[in-house]
Formats: structure tokens, C-alpha cells, sequence
């Protein structure tokens, strides 16, 4: 099977996405509260547009998932790209791995900045943070098993060699 950038960047955003997703529902049911999490972050995102109606729980958590997928899809290309660029400039993988790793920490403290907000305060930094690395680790393996050359590309870009 051919893997291109499209089709790799999609079925691990989905992946990803769907992981996420799954991790939330169970932290909800935990909880007591199914789909709150998306319900709370799709309130959110709609009053961007405007203050909240009387849209309801599902309305919600549809304008979230579409948003959640469309986002976790678009990292997914990024991730693909990466992975495809590596294949004639290994090197970009230890510039990847750099941005990744100044992404998770903005990451997690744009959700500690947001747990200030009532609409966020139920969602931990930790169950988000949690959220995120499950999401990248589905990802990641996902383009490491689908690309078996990634492991010498890997060990290359970080020997520092030309």
C-alpha cells in the first residue's frame, strides 16, 4: 500500500482524534457526566461565534467533534509531512522533536491558563495533558509502524551527522 502525505496525515489525525476522544468519555463516565467534556468545549467554541442559545448538549458536542477531528486531521499532516520529509533530510526529525517538545509545554500551560475559566475548570491540566500524549503516542506509532526506515532516519538526525 502507498503511503502519501494525505492519506498517512489523515488516518493519524483520525487516530489521534479518536483517542482523545475515547480517554474523555471515560474520564466522563468516571465522572458520572457522559459527553461533558464536549459538550463544556463546544459551549465554548460556539460562544466565539456568539453568546450561547438554547443550541443544547448535542448541538454541542457535534460542533466539537467536527472541530476536534478537523484540528487533530491537520496535525496529522504536519506529522506526515515530517515523516515524509525525513526521507531525504533525516535532520528534520531532530528539529521535529524539538517542536514537539516546546509544543507539549505550551500545550500544557495554555491548559493550565484555561483551567481558570469556568467552562474549562472542570477539564484538569493533568486529564488534558494525559489526553495529549495518548493522542501523540497513537499518532506516532501509527507513522513509526506504517514507516519501518524512520528508526535509522531517527538515530541519524540526532547523531548530529551531515
Amino acid at each position: 500500500m502507498r503511503h502519501t502525505i494525505t492519506r498517512d496525515g489523515i488516518v493519524a489525525g483520525v487516530l489521534g482524534a479518536t483517542a482523545v476522544a475515547i480517554w474523555f468519555l471515560g474520564v466522563d463516565l468516571a465522572y458520572g457526566q457522559p459527553f461533558a467534556t464536549p459538550a463544556a468545549l463546544g459551549r465554548a467554541l460556539l460562544r466565539i461565534f456568539g453568546p450561547p442559545g438554547s443550541e443544547g448538549t448535542v448541538v454541542f458536542v457535534a460542533a466539537y467533534t467536527i472541530f476536534h477531528y478537523a484540528a487533530f486531521i491537520v496535525v496529522g499532516l504536519i506529522a506526515s509531512a515530517i515523516v515524509h520529509a525525513a526521507r531525504y533530510q533525516p535532520a528534520v526529525l531532530a528539529g521535529a522533536m524539538m517542536l514537539f517538545v516546546a509544543f507539549e509545554v505550551g500545550f500544557y500551560g495554555l491548559s493550565a491558563a484555561l483551567g481558570e475559566f469556568p467552562d474549562f475548570g472542570s477539564l484538569g491540566g493533568v486529564l488534558v495533558g494525559t489526553g495529549n500524549l495518548i493522542a501523540a503516542g497513537v499518532m506516532g506509532t501509527y507513522l513509526w509502524r506504517t514507516h519501518p526506515e524512520l528508526k535509522g532516519q531517527f538515530a541519524h538526525a540526532l547523531s548530529g551527522e551531515e
